[in-house]
Parts: C-alpha cells; structure tokens; sequence
C-alpha cells in the first residue's frame, strides 16, 4: 500500500499508543514502537532529502546534510500529535529544516569551540540585551553570571570565543552549477519557497491519482505530462478521439472529487 494521508494518520494512532507504553516502561523493549518509528522515518525521507538539496550549496556533503535533516525527521516524529489537526509534512518541515540550519551554524565556528559554549555565548548575547534595557546599562560580567548560573571566567571565555563565530555574509553566492545568474543568501531572505508549498499539493494528487483506472491514468499522463493530442491518444489506443474525451473529462472528475473532499477534512 502507497504512503497516503489516510495511512500515516491510522500509523500515527498505532505509533501514539506504543510511544505512550514506551513512556510509562522506558527500560522494556518494544518491538512495535521500534517498527512504526522504522515504518514513520522510512516514509518520510524523501521529504528529508527534499529539503536537504535546498541546503546543498553551501558547501556540505548531500548525504550529510540528509544525515543531519533524519535527526530533525525523528524529532518530529517523536513530538507529532494528530491532535493538532495538522498535516506531519507540514508540522515536520520547520523541525527538519531547524536541524539543518543549526548544523550550520556549530560548522560556522572558524575553531572548534564546545557545544556548551556555543550556547553559553548565545545565553549570554541574550541576557546581555534584557539586562540592559532592565538596568539602562551594560550588565557588568558578574551580572550575567548571576542570572545564567554561570562563573564569570565562563562568562568571559563565552565572549571571547564568540569572535571565532564566522557569520555567513548576505553577498554570499548560494547559485548552483546550472543556474545562469548568481544569487545570494539576500535573494532569499523574506521568500517563500515555491517548492515546500507544492510539496502538500503533489502529494494529494499522487493518492487521488490512485482513484483511476489503468487506462484513464494513461490518458492523463499522455495528455498533461507528454503533451500528446487527443487525437493521437485515440490512435495509440485504438479507440475514438470522442471516447478519449469521454474518459479524460471522467477521469479529471474523479480527480476533482478526491481533492476537494481532502479540502473539507
């Protein structure tokens, strides 16, 4: 069976129930909640790959950046509700994407700086600005080490190893090979990706393509996909252009049906 909307819904209900016994005996082993979450993370990875070659340009390896985008993918399924009323391609994506971006910027360190400073420095640039506008003033090092239970001399690695994060410009070309005219991260800035909103689209027409026939399925991809006339359909088929007609006006209606019916759920 074809990974549809209906059968990663009744998947997630199954996976939710494992997930919740999983919770409550965490040390048992659980063969199901293992095979749902293989099942989830196997049926998702073209949206992992997806979205991964909008990073490949940067200088990363594909593969490591689909690595990268699976931890996201787990993430996700681990926290999905279907309670929410959302589609998971659209709760994951953001959570995908959120993983691939933090993996770049850990790789825009320009020395190797541990995970704990890193994120120390960005507590601290945080507390840095509240504390201002509290005390009207810059917040003195002993100050921030108080409000983010830290030592000072932690404090003050935090801020030196700062300087070593290499902010990626806005002229940075992020064109690939095939493109003809360079662009850069500032193209892209305020855009919306024309390619994450199709994504739900395609893959709604897929399962309703699943509604056809053999033959009505043949029509549609001759006529819309290679272009092929009417005329020239009917004699591939040995039928009457009128009866190619016919069953492509069928066809596109049962299309039709299936769509706007997933519209109203």
């Amino acid at each position: 069976m074809r990974w549809d909307r209906q059968k990663t819904r009744k998947t997630f209900a199954r996976f939710a129930e494992a997930r919740v016994r999983k919770e409550r005996a965490p040390d048992n082993s659980d063969p199901l909640y293992d095979r749902l979450r293989n099942e989830l993370v196997v049926a998702h990875l073209n949206l992992v790959r997806y979205l991964a070659v909008k990073f490949a340009n940067r200088g990363e390896a594909l593969d490591d950046l689909i690595q990268v985008g699976t931890v996201g993918l787990l993430k996700a399924i681990d926290r999905f509700d279907l309670e929410r009323g959302v589609e998971f391609t659209t709760y994951a994506t953001p959570t995908i994407v959120g993983e691939i971006k933090r993996y770049f910027r850990d790789k825009g360190w320009a020395v190797k700086v541990p995970r704990r400073l890193q994120e120390l420095n960005l507590s601290v640039n945080r507390a840095v600005e509240k504390l201002a506008v509290k005390l009207g003033r810059s917040p003195t090092v002993r100050e921030l080490a108080e409000t983010l239970n830290a030592t000072e001399e932690e404090i003050l690695e935090a801020q030196e190893l700062g300087q070593a994060y290499n902010l990626l410009s806005l002229d940075t070309e992020l064109s690939g090979e095939g493109d003809k005219k360079s662009q850069t991260l500032a193209d892209y800035i305020g855009t919306t990706d024309a390619g994450l909103e199709l994504l739900e689209d395609k893959a709604n027409l897929e399962r309703a393509f699943e509604v056809l026939t053999g033959r009505e399925r043949v029509i549609l991809y001759l006529r819309f996909y290679e272009s092929v006339s009417q005329t020239e359909i009917a004699k591939r088929l040995n039928v009457s252009q009128m009866h190619v007609s016919r069953l492509q006006q069928k066809a596109l209606e049962k299309l039709k049906a299936v769509l706007v019916d997933d519209e109203g759920m």
